[in-house]
This record gives structure tokens, sequence and C-alpha cells, in this order.
């Protein structure tokens, strides 16, 4: 389940609640494009903009629309009493597995994030992934707290932020962190501009924002790296340079793939919770050449 392609699909809702039925649509794309996995209820999910009840919804709608493809959802919440209400929503709507990251107002110390994933992982009955996003949380891991945090129950994956461009410096950092945890844990790349370097380093899944839109695209790099045919992984990453680089421009990958879902007509404009807004004005009108010329799918 921890590997391969993870797609992470937005979750469309405006001020009045969750588009359902957008939603859904998001979902059968995955199913029919037959990604290895859906991750719901990520960063690119907004799973910090919603209630409790509209989070155990959506995790409803994805195991109930995804089929066999496992769906794994995000419990990443301030207070650890909501997390382990959370994890039991998911583990009571069937979710193969979950995904949290150390979420936190105040900045949390090493400690105290030990604390966090010991508390949660002992209660757990479904294996869990490591959210490490130290742009959101603004906490960094070490290596080490990686491995001692990887001995606890239940832990069954890691999602590192984007690898070096070096190929060799890429499998490097893959390698320091593979030598702190156990074999059975395996690791993933987020940082879409750096997923292809991260699989021919060693990676074993990519959690894919662009998956969550444009599956077919995001599985042509992850089949080419799985297969071993390096070059091809990095050729057809290299293509997607402008679309890298209008993330880069606009504070990340949330504000374009929404546009873009947008644009694709899978979702209703706004589809995004105010304040946050999809890339409008000159951004919006070249994502939706490159959509075109890029051939998006």
């Amino acid at each position: 389940m921890f590997s391969g392609l993870s797609a992470f699909p937005l979750t469309p809702m405006n001020e009045s609640g969750l588009d359902e039925a957008a939603f859904v649509r998001l979902i059968g794309r995955l199913v029919t494009a037959n990604v290895d996995s859906i991750g719901v209820l990520g960063s690119t999910g907004n799973y910090a903009y919603l209630t409790m009840a509209e989070r155990a919804r959506v995790v409803r709608l994805a195991v109930e629309h995804a089929g066999i493809i496992p769906v794994v959802v995000g419990i990443g919440a301030l207070r650890t009493c909501d997390v382990l209400a959370l994890a039991e929503d998911a583990e009571a709507a069937g979710v193969s597995g979950v995904l949290m990251a150390p979420m936190s107002y105040q900045k949390l110390r090493p400690e105290e994030v030990f604390g966090l994933y010991e508390a949660v992982t002992h209660a757990l009955l479904v294996p869990l992934c490591v959210y490490d996003n130290p742009g959101t949380t603004q906490f960094v891991f070490s290596d080490e707290l990686h491995g001692k945090i990887a001995q606890l129950p239940n832990v069954a994956s890691i999602k590192i932020p984007g690898v070096p461009e070096d190929p060799v410096a890429a499998r490097s950092r893959v390698e320091r962190l593979r030598a702190q945890i156990p074999l059975h844990v395996t690791v993933g790349v987020s940082g879409d501009g750096y997923a292809a370097n991260g699989l021919n380093a060693g990676c074993d899944a990519w959690y894919s924002v662009i998956g969550g839109v444009f599956p077919v695209t995001a599985l042509a790099i992850t089949r080419a790296a799985q297969a071993g045919n390096t070059k091809e992984a990095i050729r057809l990453s290299e293509r997607l340079k402008p679309l890298w680089q209008l993330f880069s421009e606009y504070g990340g990958s949330l504000r374009v793939v929404a546009a873009a879902a947008e644009l694709q007509g899978l979702v209703e404009h706004p589809c995004l919770p105010l304040p946050l807004k999809a890339l409008g004005g000159e951004g919006r009108r070249r994502l939706g050449g490159l959509i075109d010329e890029l051939d998006l799918s």
C-alpha cells in the first residue's frame, strides 16, 4: 500500500460546505487510472480547514467510492485527543491506513512529537505513514527521530520532503534515512518536482499532488522509475518543469492544482476554503495553456 503512486485529491468545498459530487468525481478519476493508493485529507485535501464531522464524511465517501484501491487518510490535528478520535473515525470507515503530520500552533519539541506518535500508534489498528512536512508544520525531523518513531507499532512508511537534484546526493539522502529505520518501513517522496529523483534514488512511493488531478501523467513517471528506466522518469518530469515553476511562483502546489481542477471542469469555482484562493489571473492563463500543451491527464 505505501508504495507506487499515492494520489492526493483535493477536497472541493466553498463557504456553503463540501462539494460531495465533485469529490466523488475526483475519486472516480483515480480509480479509473488505477493508482496504487488514494490519500485523502492531506495538505492538498485541506484537512486543517475542515470540522471533525466534515472530515469523517470525506473519509466515508472516499472509502465508499475507491473500490479495491487502498485509502489512506490524514488524521493530523492540534490536540492528541482529536487525533485519536479522527483515527477511530477512519478505522470505522474502513480505511487501509492513516497519515499524520505533527500539526501545531506552538512549535513542538522533538520529545513532544515522539510522544504524539507514541500515543497514536499504540492505539491504532491500521498502519501509519509519518508525514514529514516542515514547510507546513515548521517542525524538522532528524533522521534519528525518524528512526525512533519508526520502531513504534504500526508505523509503515515515512513521507519525506523533496530530495536533492543531484542523483548521487539524492541516493545518499535516502540511504541515510534507511540506515535509521526498520526494513519494513517504506520511504516515500513528496514535492512533485522531486518525485522522479526520489523514486530513482530508491524511494518506494510518490505521495503526489498532481496525481490527484492528473493521475495518468503521474503514473507514467512512477512506472518508468519502478521499471528501472531512470532516464525516462527524468525526461517525463523535466517535461513538466513549467508546471513545477508555477508551484514555486505561487506559494506551493495547492492553488495551482485547485485551478487545474476548475479548468478541467472537475470541480466548481471556488473549490477552496476561504481565505485560500485558486490560482487566478495571468498564472491561471499560463496553467490553462500548459494543460493543453503538455496533454496533462
